[in-house]
């Protein structure tokens, strides 16, 4: 009889059937901005050529269209119908929905107040819905005669799921994110070093859920207002860590194709793209994502009491280590470095056989 999952496994093993699929077109992504950004850092591309855009839409566009994607393998994945969840995910990029989510402005609909939430990139409300998506159409296969459903079914999931997500799903991510950088706020006023470690350990499980683009929110008001950040100096060495845990799978992995994903993944993680680390090999793992939280907050503390600040918004990565010169620079090589280290240390020394796969690991 099979041993019956926990809600923890049940969990990881659904996010890892979601992401699984995309991982290798997310490490090209990655890979392909990190190439792209230190041709812009070497002068040998324009940040304002058309070549630079033409590159940058081939290098962004899986990241910015992620809720539509998502909804395809979260639909194969939850067994709702694919083509209506993509229609989903499309309702919440539409340009001109996004436009106005943008600019931070709530709008109306039906007289009820639409609060204002930026998608693209997002994750948990598009994985939300496929989830309603799921039983709506069931209900409504249910209920319906077999010679409207065809077309009803899909209309009514549309119109239903799409507004329960852009109602409740959107807002509740960001609710809960707002709270968490306030939270955070609050911390780093009492001890650098206690927000470090805390803030490092939690922010890539935070990615999943996409509770983290609040602190990118503060973050970017922060050095709109004061002229230097400190949340992407805390959050730098937890990027690294996600590179070393990987690195560290790689080494104690006998299977040649699931090598190569850790090894593109390491690579993505690097120039700042943790998505494929995380969601292809770190945390279906699970034992390798405790250690990047481990790393995260080690480095975390030690980029805490560096002092160390971004000058401007770039996400951390080897290529935008510049960003951070000035007060307590070497100190914060030095915690990336930390993370690295830490992470990469607990997921090679730590006791079992080696890894030969996703499929192998999660079975155990």
């Amino acid at each position: 009889m099979k041993e019956k999952k926990s809600m923890i496994n049940v969990v990881i093993d659904g996010i890892s059937g979601i992401f699984l699929p995309i991982i290798n077109p997310l490490s090209a992504a990655g890979i392909l901005k990190g190439i792209l950004a230190i041709l812009t850092a070497a002068n040998i591309l324009s940040g304002t050529s058309e070549t630079h855009m033409v590159l940058n839409a081939m290098a962004d566009s899986l990241f910015y269209f992620l809720p539509m994607v998502l909804a395809f393998t979260a639909a194969k994945k939850f067994g709702a119908d694919p083509f209506t969840a993509v229609v989903i995910g499309g309702v919440l990029l539409y340009p001109s929905l996004t436009k106005v989510f943008e600019a931070g402005t709530n709008i109306f609909f039906a007289g009820l107040p639409m609060k204002a939430v930026i998608y693209h990139s997002g994750v948990i409300p598009i994985i939300l819905a496929v989830g309603l998506l799921v039983y709506v159409e069931r209900l409504m296969n249910k209920i319906l005669p077999d010679l409207i459903k065809g077309f009803l079914t899909p209309l009514t999931c549309i119109v239903v799921v799409g507004l329960v997500t852009l109602f409740v799903f959107g807002p509740i991510g960001n609710i809960i994110g707002d709270g968490l950088a306030a939270a955070y706020e609050f911390i780093y006023e009492i001890s650098p070093m206690i927000a470090g470690a805390i803030l490092g350990a939690v922010i890539q499980p935070m990615v999943i859920f996409g509770f983290h683009w609040s602190f990118v929110l503060v973050a970017m008001n922060n050095i709109s207002v004061k002229g230097s950040d400190t949340i992407l100096a805390l959050i730098g060495p937890a990027v690294f860590a996600q590179a070393g845990a990987a690195l560290a799978v790689c080494l104690k992995s006998k299977d040649k194709k699931f090598r190569s994903l850790c090894l593109s993944s390491v690579v993505s993680a690097c120039f700042g793209v943790t998505e494929p680390a995380m969601f292809g090999v770190n945390l279906p793992l699970k034992k390798p994502m405790i250690a990047v939280c481990i790393g995260g907050g080690v480095g975390g503390a030690i980029a805490g009491f560096s002092g160390a600040q971004a000058m401007t918004f770039a996400f951390p990565s080897l290529i935008t280590l510049p960003v951070f010169l000035g007060e307590g620079f070497g100190l914060f090589i030095m915690s990336c470095f930390a993370g690295f280290l830490t992470s990469f240390l607990l997921t090679l020394f730590q006791p079992g056989a080696a890894y030969d796969g996703i499929a192998s690991e999660a079975a155990c």
